[in-house]
């Protein structure tokens, strides 16, 4: 049973730092990639960033490259977002999520193709 949740957020002013973390339980893809999504509305989710276990390679929207960095514990099975400068278009719900061995639902990160089978609850920031 696949279990990510997240911790981290939380109000801060502009110009403020969150480290935004991602507990990974039960994941047993080792080539698998984990990601972070901001949703937007009801329905739609952005993807901020992503990072592929294995290598460690990862990707961050264009968007915020300057100012956040994913990075990960693999000991911890943590993913962690840092978030730094943050600005009020940066509130929302940060939702961590793994790719599926089978694909799952796909998103676009850097112009490859991942399907995430396994979602977070997500953790509330709040820019003001």
């Amino acid at each position: 049973h696949v279990q990510l949740v997240e911790s981290g957020g939380g109000s801060v002013q502009v110009g403020g730092s969150l480290r935004l973390s991602c507990m990974i339980s039960g994941y047993d893809y080792p080539s698998g990639s984990i990601a972070w999504f901001r949703q937007v509305s009801e329905k739609e989710r952005e993807g901020v960033g992503i990072i592929y276990y294995r290598g460690g390679s990862t990707y961050v929207a264009d968007s915020v490259k300057d100012r956040f960095t994913i990075s990960r514990d693999k000991a911890e099975n943590t993913v962690f977002l840092q978030m730094d400068s943050l600005q009020p278009e940066d509130s929302g719900m940060y939702i961590c999520a793994a790719e599926g061995p089978n694909g799952g639902t796909f998103y676009k990160f850097g112009g490859i193709r991942v399907g995430f089978a396994y979602w977070g609850q997500g953790t509330q920031v709040t820019v003001s």
